[in-house]
């Protein structure tokens, strides 16, 4: 198989801070680059006239109108939070500082 596009496997697993050994960079650069060539096969096909869709079969929304209902009052809300403080529920920090 022609490789035309080389994907840089290394450099994007140190963009999303991920650790890969060399034989899982290895195995993605080459996953990767077969996709590339499916993809470069797909060109060989005129779609001039072919109308982009979305979806390949149909699909109707089954849309129904939005009528406002009944909601829970704030303190139902909380009965069962584990924490809350001043009316809102409580929640452990999950991001740590971007820097």
């Amino acid at each position: 198989m022609e490789q035309t596009n080389l994907i840089d496997v290394a450099y994007i697993a140190r963009l999303a801070k991920l650790e890969l050994t060399e034989a899982e960079t290895d195995k993605f650069s080459e996953d990767l680059n077969q996709v590339l060539a499916y993809v470069a096969q797909l060109e060989q096909w005129d779609t001039t006239n072919v109308e982009p869709m979305y979806h390949p079969l149909p699909v109707f929304d089954a849309l129904r109108e939005d009528i406002p209902g009944s909601s829970l009052s704030n303190e139902a809300a909380l009965a069962n939070a584990p924490a809350q403080e001043d009316g809102q529920f409580r929640v452990p920090k999950v991001v740590e500082s971007a820097h």
